[in-house]
This record gives structure tokens, C-alpha cells and sequence, in this order.
């Protein structure tokens, strides 16, 4: 009687897992090709670049910041 019920254990875990991996699977593709791939359309469809990768010779890709002095309050209470 243990031995069925530890076969019953171990099978109920394999089967447990197995279904696990096919539910992430499932739900992981919808959210990639969803969430990516409508992401990717819309912005090939407005031609958004979201990376700037024009085919200009530059030695930096930083982009340059205009750094303006702001009040001492604005600098409290960021979040």
C-alpha cells in the first residue's frame, strides 16, 4: 500500500510539472508575440525607431543633456 501510494505521489508531481511547463509555455508565447509583436507593428507601421541607429559616424552614442539649476524644493520629494 506505501508503495502505490508513493508511486501515486511521484506521478501526481511528474503530471503536476508537465502541466505547469505547457501552461507557461502557452501563456508566455500570447504575452511575446501580443505584447512584442503588436508592439513591433504598430511602431513599423508609424515608423517609430526606438533606438537611434541612423548610419551616421559618431564616437559616442551618449546624447547630450541640457542640465538646468532648479530650485532647492523641486529637488525634494522626487517620488
Amino acid at each position: 500500500m506505501k508503495n502505490f501510494f508513493t508511486g501515486f505521489k511521484t506521478g501526481f508531481s511528474k503530471f503536476g510539472h508537465h502541466i505547469a511547463s505547457i501552461v507557461n509555455f502557452i501563456l508566455l508565447f500570447f504575452v511575446y508575440f501580443i505584447g512584442v509583436g503588436l508592439t513591433s507593428l504598430v511602431a513599423k507601421i508609424f515608423r517609430k525607431h526606438f533606438l537611434d541607429l541612423g548610419k551616421k559616424q559618431v564616437n559616442s552614442m551618449w546624447i547630450k543633456k541640457k542640465i538646468t539649476k532648479q530650485p532647492y524644493d523641486d529637488y525634494l520629494r522626487r517620488f
